[in-house]
Parts: structure tokens; sequence; C-alpha cells
């Protein structure tokens, strides 16, 4: 998922580079939410993991 979110970045700032607003903000956005997402499953499974461990 990271993976995703550094890819969408490097679209989106390759874009702006150009000149390509609309397409440089909607590939910023979905870096944006996949990041968010990465965040919240990588909390989910820390907290598992150290309830599983008790």
């Amino acid at each position: 998922m990271l993976n995703w979110a550094l890819t969408f970045l490097v679209i989106a700032l390759l874009a702006a580079l150009f000149g390509f607003g609309g397409i440089a903000s909607t590939a910023a956005g979905f870096a944006q939410i996949c990041f968010v997402v990465f965040l919240v499953l990588f909390v989910v499974s820390a907290v598992a993991h150290v309830v599983r461990r008790r």
C-alpha cells in the first residue's frame, strides 16, 4: 500500500512539474488516500500483534 502511495506521489510531482494541474491534484489525492489507508492498516496490525502476544 505504501508503494502505491509513493507511486502516486511521484506521478503527482511529475505532472505538476510539466504543468498538468488536474492530473497532479488527482494523483496527490490518491496518494493521500493510500497513505491514510496504509497508516490505519499498520496501526491495526500493530495492535493485533501486541494483543496476540499476551
